[in-house]
């Protein structure tokens, strides 16, 4: 054999190499963001379920408590505004928004615990019971959507995937996190 032959194919087989490496990583990339995707869209369904809810226990409560205008003013514009960073796809916006919707919740509790004739009216207890258990969910893809999100941004930053990143436009992606520090302080209910 020659050495042009032997050369030729040592670089046919380098070649071949970082192909199915180039493929592989592609492929790997796109898993890891349709991934990231997917979790986003769960935590977009859960909070368009619970946005929906919201007004339904607001309005269970308002009738019974009349007087408490300024909680269901809030409530209705962290609602509101939680609603427009999650069409955009604001998660920074979102988690503050959040933030404020998590602080305003235990108040209409406070607000419920006020009035006997509301802890016993099934449609507020139901609603309550239901919230919850989206709060649970919402809480579950939170963290699932985090831990796709922290794979995505590091796959994307190590070397030598980085280059396919690259070619591929990769972005960084934000974390779901509590902005507002008063959130990461232990609620207190006070009667």
């Amino acid at each position: 054999m020659s050495a042009v032959l032997v050369i030729g194919l040592i670089a046919g087989v380098i070649v071949i190499i970082l192909l199915i490496w180039f493929i592989s990583t592609w492929n790997r990339l796109v898993r890891l963001e349709e991934n990231v995707n997917k979790s986003w869209a769960d935590i977009d369904t859960l909070l368009k379920q619970r946005y929906d809810m919201i007004p339904n226990l607001v309005n269970t409560v308002k009738g019974y408590a009349t007087h408490e205008k300024e909680i269901f003013e809030q409530f209705a514009l962290a609602r509101q505004t939680a609603a427009g960073c999650l069409a955009q796809g604001d998660v920074k916006g979102l988690g503050a928004a959040e933030g404020t919707i998590a602080s305003l919740m235990p108040r209409i509790n406070m607000v419920a615990e006020q009035y006997p004739d509301l802890k016993a009216n099934t449609s507020f207890v139901s609603l309550q019971k239901d919230i919850v258990a989206i709060e649970n969910q919402i809480s579950d893809r939170r963290e699932f959507f985090n831990a796709s999100a922290t794979n995505w941004n590091a796959a994307i930053q190590m070397i030598p995937t980085s280059i396919v990143a690259g070619m591929k436009g990769a972005i960084r992606r934000d974390l779901f996190e509590v902005t507002d520090p008063v959130q990461r302080e232990a609620v207190q209910v006070q009667f």
